[in-house]
């Protein structure tokens, strides 16, 4: 008996044990992946596109104290032939991140279980399969269990206009050739009132008086050459005297003239000054108008992604400008940030990630994938009350890929102006975000306005000794402060980002 129980607990613990994940290819021609999904307890990923699965196999994650963290995440960046900064110049080819403190995605070896420092290793051939079908800003999903996209259908979920969606296109060129034409303008405008502006500051209430002063003085001495001319003596004296008042009359006469005419011009320089500067303000102001407006119009051709936050009580949108940086990624904008209302603040939602995966008859067919235990994916949405005007701004012209995240979590400071959403789960292991020194978001002293027409912000310095950690130059000291909540900034228990306020997301652009 005590073999026979032996044998059966040996075989049920066989049972239990997950089979191990082969490299598979889905039976049908694959489309563009629109995420991946990486299961930290299957040890796999799966890609998949419009239609399901298409990519599959074994991974190796982070090792225990260097675990790979379980959240939200998208591509910000590939390099084909990448060698670590971190680790002895180790070959991570065909590299995909997932954070800028150096999460990837990258070829590896697979020992058959978790051995990495906190990147998803995958196979040899199979990253290098897949490095040239993805995109910056395809969704990677990082779940402690193994769970599979589902069709899911909600009111709340964005239903484009048909009108809306085919008139973006010639609206974003017309609204861009427009703001082109406003630039311009501006740029005369502002160059007219340089002008103008310099030919008025001789006519200023300033240059005013110091010719009248001048008048003064010119005045004085010719009364005192008068005086002298009437005390004279001697024919001499006399005659010096004269030659004096001459000059001190010519010299007073020249003065009365000069501000006479300055008195008689200043009026109208100053007026068209005055008239140029505030046609340079209005012409500004519509550049400024008019680049808004057609940012919004091309960000509309792009997949919108939306981030709601019970920790925050704040809806996050995000769009790829597919403006590159000059140190790696892309640039996106982060226009869109305002409260939102969520029924029953203090009860847990969960992680729900919504996709849409392709246009259907109805608009657009969507996929749900939850990561972390809460409400289901129905009663979150149900919870959450998006505000009108933004659902005005973003969902007529919502192309598939685009996507809504509903989460406990605060968004974590990795979130910054060349990410899409970076959202780690806390009730989860995060040693590889402990392990690494977070990401600073760039000083405004840093940027400058690009004047590319999408109002978004340009390198202007960078300095090169402030710190390379992990390939990339570091925004000033490493070691932010343990208040913002985040696990891997000391103390991984130092607060509770579940709780409502526990916000450690950097705004890092401003009113892009």
């Amino acid at each position: 008996m005590v073999t026979l129980a032996s044998l059966t607990g040996g075989a049920a613990a066989k049972q239990l044990r997950p089979a191990a994940t082969v490299e598979a290819t889905a039976p049908r021609a694959a489309g563009e992946p629109i995420m991946a999904i990486v299961s930290i307890k299957a040890q796999k990923v799966t890609f998949y596109d419009a239609d399901g699965w298409i990519y599959r196999a074994p991974v190796s994650s982070g090792v225990k104290g260097r675990e790979t963290p379980a959240g939200v995440f998208a591509l910000v960046e590939k390099d084909k032939d990448h060698h670590s900064t971190m680790y002895d110049d180790a070959w991570m080819p065909n590299m995909q991140r997932i954070t800028w403190n150096g999460i990837a995605l990258h070829g590896g070896p697979l020992p058959g279980y978790a051995a990495s420092h906190g990147c998803v290793r995958m196979p040899y051939d199979f990253a290098e399969k897949l490095f040239d079908r993805t995109r910056i800003g395809m969704r990677v999903i990082i779940a402690p269990n193994d769970p599979a996209p589902e069709d899911f259908t909600h009111p709340a979920l964005f239903v484009p206009n048909a009108q809306a969606i085919a008139a973006a296109p010639a609206r974003a060129e017309t609204l861009s050739r427009e703001a082109a034409d406003a630039a311009k303008v501006a740029d005369e405008a502002k160059k007219a009132s340089v002008a103008a502006t310099k030919e008025a500051a001789l006519f200023t209430p300033a240059s005013l008086r110091k010719l009248e002063k001048a008048k003064t003085r010119a005045d004085a001495e010719l009364a005192f050459a008068d005086k002298t001319l009437a005390n004279a003596k001697t024919d001499q004296a006399k005659a010096r005297a004269e030659e004096l008042k001459q000059k001190a009359a010519a010299k007073a006469a020249e003065a009365t003239t000069q501000f006479e005419a300055a008195q008689g011009d200043a009026k109208p320089k100053l007026d068209a000054a005055a008239t140029a500067k505030d046609a340079a303000k209005a012409a500004e102001t519509k550049k400024v108008d008019t680049q808004k407006a057609a940012t919004e119009a091309k960000l509309a051709l792009e997949p919108v992604s939306v981030y709601i936050s019970r920790a925050t009580q704040k809806l996050y949108v995000r769009r790829n400008t597919h403006k590159p940086w000059a140190d790696g990624g892309e640039v996106f904008d982060s226009s869109i940030e305002v409260p939102v209302t969520i029924r029953d603040p203090d009860q847990p939602i969960g992680t729900h990630i919504f996709t849409a995966m392709a246009r259907n008859d109805t608009g657009l067919r969507w996929t749900e994938v939850t990561i972390d235990d809460g409400d289901n994916a129905k009663d979150a949405l149900d919870r959450v009350t998006i505000p009108q005007d933004v659902l005005d701004r973003i969902a007529p012209t919502a192309v598939p890929r685009s996507s809504i995240i509903i989460s406990d979590e605060p968004l974590s400071a990795e979130t910054n102006y060349r990410t899409e959403f970076v959202a780690v789960l806390s009730n989860q292991p995060q040693g590889g975000f402990i392990t690494r020194k977070p990401t600073r978001p760039m000083e405004t002293d840093d940027m400058v306005a690009s004047g590319d027409g999408f109002g978004f912000f340009s390198q202007r310095s960078w300095n090169p000794q402030s710190g390379t950690q992990y390939g990339y130059p570091q925004y000033g000291n490493p070691q932010a402060p343990t208040q913002y909540g985040s696990p891997y900034y000391g103390n991984p228990q130092a607060a509770n980002p579940r709780r409502r306020g526990g916000q450690y997301y950097w705004q890092s652009q401003q009113d892009w």
